[in-house]
């Protein structure tokens, strides 16, 4: 899902007769491994936090500013179009400059702008559509043009980020096995699309190819599954009686390998 993009409202059977999938929130990691499952979840947990804490996890994010055709300025100028940290940057360092055939950067004279270690004066931009954006760096700053809803951004990073240094980690609840569910794959046919509302106000239009439905507490739940654009995971989105108090209010979020040749997929609420 884009950064911009997790829901802020989930499915419409929410898992509220679960009940919290713990009651108590653990240090991560706990002292001791009990099993190869603990094991196994751990690696899944230290894997999140490398990702968010890498120079280009999300931690690493200071900027996200939308373009319009024409010249767009880059540089610290609170009058440009894409605004980078003062410290890190002078007034102007280049120009995107949007039209019909697309985006390029024209780099000012001296700005130091390189693309894969070589310093570069004009260079067309691509986007992230196809997972290959181009990604300039001046200094410690790297940006690189996205597109949503039909529209280019650029989104900035800083490998120096202080919330990158600052991070210390996420509370985990306690390891939990009996919290990991072999769910009955329901394809939808034709396959469905569902609008999600995003943080930016704008619905996500995502594939919806089936549910998974499973038994828990004496009830049977059913979650739909989201294809993200280019991905074979399914994304799950639910609610427990955690949003809002111990988890993130809008919901909790969850990927799951497709369904195997039984038609099972594998709900591992200790990965959420």
């Amino acid at each position: 899902m884009s950064e911009t993009a997790r829901p802020t409202n989930h499915n419409d059977v929410i898992l509220r007769s679960i009940g919290r999938l713990a009651t108590t929130v653990a240090t991560y990691p706990p002292p001791t491994l009990k099993s190869s499952y603990e094991r196994e979840v751990l690696a899944w947990r230290a894997g999140r936090i490398a990702r968010l804490t890498g120079p280009q996890g999300w931690l690493a994010l200071v900027g996200l500013f939308w373009l319009e055709e024409g010249d767009n300025a880059v540089g610290s100028d609170p009058a440009g179009r894409v605004i980078l940290p003062p410290a890190k940057s002078p007034s102007r360092i280049g120009t995107i400059r949007m039209g019909a055939a697309g985006a390029t950067f024209e780099a000012e004279p001296g700005s130091g702008v390189s693309h894969r270690g070589n310093r570069v004066a004009t260079i067309d931009l691509r986007d992230d559509v196809e997972g290959n954006p181009t990604v300039l760096e001046v200094g410690s700053l790297r940006f690189n043009l996205i597109r949503r809803y039909g529209r280019l951004a650029v989104r900035v990073r800083d490998t120096e980020s202080p919330t990158r240094r600052s991070f210390r980690g996420i509370d985990s609840y306690p390891i939990d096995r009996a919290w990991r569910f072999e769910a009955t794959f329901d394809p939808y046919r034709p396959p469905r699309t569902s609008a999600v509302p995003t943080v930016l106000g704008i619905d996500e239009t995502y594939d919806t190819p089936g549910a998974a439905t499973f038994e828990v507490g004496g009830g049977t739940h059913r979650l739909d599954a989201f294809l993200e654009p280019g991905e074979t995971d399914l994304f799950i989105v639910f609610g427990d009686l955690t949003n809002g108090s111990e988890t993130y209010g809008g919901g909790r979020y969850l990927y799951a390998r497709p369904p195997d040749e039984r038609g099972i997929v594998v709900l591992d609420f200790n990965k959420a």
